[in-house]
């Protein structure tokens, strides 16, 4: 199936920054919750070892990205890391309640983003489930970026164009009014416009089944990085891993 990019509600600029922050919240949930990023802790865990600081920068982070969960499984290898939350539309609320959680989160209140990482901020660069918001052209200004500021990068999305990731999207709105009680910091908005206003089990939706279409491929990745300018001064480790409710797609690059 070939790469459709359609709209995403979270993308657009127009969009309540209120809402956006209750769906990522939600997906931050979830995929914490779920686990789904523990098959790439290994290869987190041997890049960050190889690195100059036990460093993240992470890149989109929504509402915590998938961090918080693998936070304990990589501080047993490396107990001096530090996780530094960032994104283009901040989720203070959300990285307020992160940095609660664990000590060695901090984050960025001003907007980053991933196409021109300031420079002050240094380590290995990561991106959970936001590739694909952006076109061919962007996420290839990403990657380029990283090579030029000589960052390490690992990206990670944990879905793919197949009918097992659109059977999984179509039953998230489901989850959604399961998991929205739970869901902390607590705000009555979110009960209000899940409940009695269904916009963000609605939006959740559309924008699953959206990234699901929007989601590089292994060799469409593989293509991302060909072109680059000193492409061939990094190594590229591009694969899929097996997760326990689906699969996680990987791109890892670094200098030689």
């Amino acid at each position: 199936m070939k790469r459709v990019h359609l709209f995403e509600f979270e993308d657009q600029k127009w969009f309540p920054g209120f809402l956006r922050d209750y769906m990522t919240d939600f997906l931050q949930f979830a995929s914490n919750q779920g686990k789904i990023y523990d098959p790439i802790i290994p290869l987190l865990v041997d890049r960050l070892k190889k690195e100059k600081y036990p460093v993240i920068i992470d890149l989109g982070s929504g509402g915590g990205g998938g961090l918080i969960s693998l936070n304990n499984s990589l501080k047993e290898d490396l107990p001096e890391l530090k996780i530094i939350l960032t994104d283009l539309y901040p989720n203070r609320a959300a990285f307020e309640h992160a940095s609660t959680l664990a000590e060695n989160f901090e984050f960025v209140e001003q907007a980053v983003d991933a196409r021109n990482v300031p420079g002050e901020l240094k380590g290995l660069r990561t991106q959970f489930l936001s590739l694909h918001h952006f076109k061919p052209a962007d996420a290839k200004a990403i990657l380029q970026n990283a090579v030029h500021a000589n960052s390490s990068i690992a990206v990670f999305e944990a879905q793919e164009r197949s009918l097992a990731s659109f059977i999984g999207m179509l039953l998230s709105p489901l989850t959604v009014l399961l998991f929205t009680p739970f869901i902390r910091p607590f705000r009555w908005g979110r009960i209000l416009f899940t409940y009695l206003l269904p916009i963000i089990p609605i939006a959740v939706l559309w924008d699953g089944l959206v990234s699901a279409l929007r989601t590089y491929s292994v060799n469409e990745m593989q293509e991302l990085v060909h072109d680059l300018q000193g492409a061939d001064t990094y190594d590229w480790n591009i694969g899929k891993a097996k997760a326990k409710f689906g699969i996680v797609l990987y791109l890892i690059g670094s200098q030689k």
